[in-house]
């Protein structure tokens, strides 16, 4: 359970690290803010890429290990995730590791249509048949063994995984979630369900939600996107599971406790990708977790400032959803202090 307690380091303090600045324009708002992945957002190339790896590789996947040990049912589900699906989502995230990182993957296809995944980062051989099911895995270290190629593929990535399938009749639901990285939410409360259902907890999203349909539908039919969501947490823990692990206190726990005596404040940002799979009727949807320094923010006045009036923009509902409306006036004073 120590590497769930630990914490990442933050943009500031990673080499060659992607910068991201969440508010840009200085306020709160909960819009599909869908993007193509093909843009350059001032990262060169690694903008365009599905799966983001840096430095802080091993510090990602040890916290993806520890939620597993933990309990995997708590971090990994599917529901009704058909062998297609799942074949198709397996080689899409395969074919895209190996173009974007020939450096660390390395696949290999055998006379007997099989295949063999080398990831360099983790030492794993990943055996998969010719439908990409899993067969076994070299050496077998981790605990418990994966249990499926998504289980074993999320284990090789810095990003969390949730797939949106879609029945010939329109019919949505989330077919598979593999979440270390969980932000208040968690696999179990939300595997199984449709769109719109999955975001009712989300203040503001009751305009998004009358559209499901159709952002599902551009989801799975439109190119590959990427979209941001961001809040504000009191230290830099991957995983804020809604549940505790054993013996942790749940103050210590949550990551929303800002003390302006001994002030921590980090600006949370999420990176979501979305690649739709139209002939499957799926998508897939990854989560890479940034943390940056609010301390280093605030000396920035124009970052400070569009900080200040994004959080000054949030509704009551928005500020009790992001665990700030006991601690706004806190925060806002010390981003003033300069």
């Amino acid at each position: 359970m120590l590497q769930l307690l630990l914490e990442a380091k933050t943009v500031e303090g990673s080499n060659g690290a992607v910068y991201y600045f969440l508010p840009s324009n200085g306020r709160y708002e909960v819009k599909p803010g869908l993007i193509p992945l093909a843009d350059d957002l001032g990262n060169g190339q690694v903008d365009q890429q599905v799966f983001q790896i840096d430095e802080n590789f091993a510090y990602y996947r040890n916290v993806k290990l520890a939620g597993r040990a933990e309990r995997l049912s708590k971090y990994y589900q599917t529901s009704n995730y058909s062998h297609a699906v799942a074949s198709a989502i397996a080689q899409l995230i395969i074919n895209r590791l190996t173009q974007e990182y020939p450096q660390y993957f390395h696949i290999e296809h055998q006379s007997n249509a099989d295949i063999k995944f080398y990831n360099q980062l983790t030492g794993e051989t990943l055996y998969l048949d010719s439908s990409y099911e899993l067969q076994k895995v070299q050496p077998s270290q981790v605990f418990p063994l994966y249990a499926s190629t998504l289980d074993a593929l999320a284990a090789q990535i810095q990003e969390d995984i949730t797939v949106i399938s879609r029945t010939k009749n329109g019919n949505n639901w989330v077919s598979a979630i593999h979440l270390c990285y969980p932000n208040h939410w968690s696999a179990e409360e939300k595997i199984g369900k449709d769109f719109a259902t999955v975001h009712l907890p989300v203040a503001g999203m009751e305009k998004i939600n009358r559209r499901a349909s159709a952002i599902v539908n551009t989801m799975i039919m439109r190119e590959p996107m990427v979209r941001f969501a961001w809040g504000l947490s009191t230290d830099t823990h991957l995983n804020h599971h809604p549940e505790p692990p054993p013996n942790v206190p749940i103050k210590q726990w949550l990551g929303r406790n800002f003390n302006r005596e001994h002030p921590r404040l980090y600006l949370r940002i999420e990176r979501q990708v979305i690649w739709g799979l139209p002939k499957y009727e799926a998508a897939l949807f990854t989560i890479r977790t940034y943390f940056r320094d609010c301390s280093v923010i605030k000396k920035d006045p124009q970052l400070r400032c569009k900080l200040s009036a994004a959080i000054e923009s949030m509704t009551p509902e928005s500020l009790i959803y992001k665990g700030l409306a006991d601690s706004k006036a806190d925060i806002l004073a010390w981003l003033d202090q300069v």
